[in-house]
């Protein structure tokens, strides 16, 4: 039985899928073997040894010291595309209100709800104070071609708009959810200087912090229009009041409010809504429990943000499960040993990942615990299981 410690408020669709095949589930389990969380700030947590895993349920993990957990070998799960149709949703509600002052509309009706038979008479007079362009027409620059973005991409093309994109890491399986008629961009500055509206969908990490600074506003058409779906860290927020002061930027919607950007004039900002739908929330435990399940079972790594993915059907007898740092001949060094204590290796797969890699090995012999001490000890191994 896999002991799980839950955080956060975790839909039951995802807890529910554990019970089913036995795993203790709860807030106060002790000595876990893998963490279901949400947004929980695990920066400041002290990992019990035997942690194997942590799931989020979500895209997002900037809340989790993810390389820590990859020093320790603990392996860190996301559920990129889970919530991918929420934001898809409310990118296409922050682009029309970017557009259109919707918000500003509301209120203004609000404020005439006591003048009466005026009414009808006050809003042919008023409306043409929050009018704004139709998205028709109008050129979109989708920064992240993931399972948002390139969501959001097509979508915009349904709308008559014309879709750069631009996504120097994206995967094979990203490239074929996106329509051929997304024009691709070798160099993000295409995006600044072609697009009437920029839709941010990249992860964030030092790569991307203010990646939309003062140097990329400067090659950005005046008016534009941005939505930030990614995170706040990867707009400059000084950068960007000034260019809302200016009239460089005509309207900045976020779901990442601060205290910089709330002072600032022509912002939308809403309290991270993006995946807050109960659809997306139990597509996200669900995803988050089987990739937990599956770790803890089998071995198998699908998504994960710190470590190698590799999955294997399993054969033979039992199952060797190895992470380890990405050096000349640790392979050889593991099948070595394997091999002059006459095991016989069923079925195999090695993957790398930066400076990690993950060998998990079939074998044809149950192994004993001495063997498995044996390569535990071995230089450069961060953690083995026998399964």
């Amino acid at each position: 039985m896999f002991k799980i410690q839950t955080m956060n408020s975790i839909s039951p669709f995802g807890i529910t899928r554990l019970e089913k095949r036995g795993c203790l589930v709860g807030k106060n389990v002790d000595e876990p073997d893998g963490l279901l969380i949400r947004s929980a700030n695990l920066h400041d947590c002290r990992f019990n040894d035997n942690l194997l895993a942590i799931a989020r349920a979500g895209s997002g993990y900037n809340n989790i010291p993810v390389e820590d957990c990859a020093e320790k070998g603990i392996v860190v799960f996301n559920t990129p595309g889970a919530n991918a149709q929420a934001v898809k949703e409310q990118e296409i509600c922050s682009m029309v209100m970017a557009s259109r002052d919707v918000v500003g509309a509301i209120e203004w009706v609000k404020s005439i709800s006591d003048r009466g038979r005026e009414i009808p008479k006050l809003v042919e007079k008023g409306k043409s104070d929050f009018a704004g362009p139709e998205l028709l027409g109008k050129s979109l620059g989708v920064i992240g071609l993931g399972a948002i973005g390139a969501l959001v991409a097509n979508i915009a093309l349904e709308f008559g708009m014309t879709v750069y994109g631009y996504d120097p890491y994206m995967s094979v399986e990203a490239a074929w959810q996106l329509s051929r008629e997304v024009i691709r961009c070798d160099d993000i500055s295409q995006i600044f200087t072609n697009s009437d509206y920029i839709s941010l969908n990249v992860p964030y990490s030092e790569s991307t912090h203010h990646m939309i600074d003062e140097k990329a506003f400067s090659r950005m058409k005046n008016g534009v229009r941005i939505i930030n779906e990614s995170r706040a860290e990867v707009v400059d927020d000084v950068a960007m009041t000034a260019a809302l002061d200016s009239g460089k930027v005509a309207k900045y919607v976020t779901d990442f409010p601060n205290e910089v950007i709330l002072r600032a004039p022509n912002v939308i900002a809403m309290p991270h809504l993006g995946a807050c739908t109960p659809e997306s929330e139990d597509r996200c435990a669900e995803m988050a429990a089987d990739e937990l399940y599956d770790y803890l079972l089998n071995g198998n790594i699908k998504n994960s943000v710190n470590l190698p993915c590799a999955s294997l059907s399993r054969m033979g007898v039992c199952r060797l499960c190895v992470l380890h740092r990405n050096v000349p001949r640790m392979l050889t060094r593991i099948l070595e040993f394997i091999g002059d204590r006459n095991i016989n290796v069923e079925h195999m797969i090695n993957k790398p990942r930066g400076e990690y890699a993950y060998t998990i090995i079939d074998l044809g012999t149950a192994i004993d615990s001495e063997t498995a001490d044996a390569i535990r000890n071995m230089n450069n191994v961060l953690r083995v299981r026998v399964l």
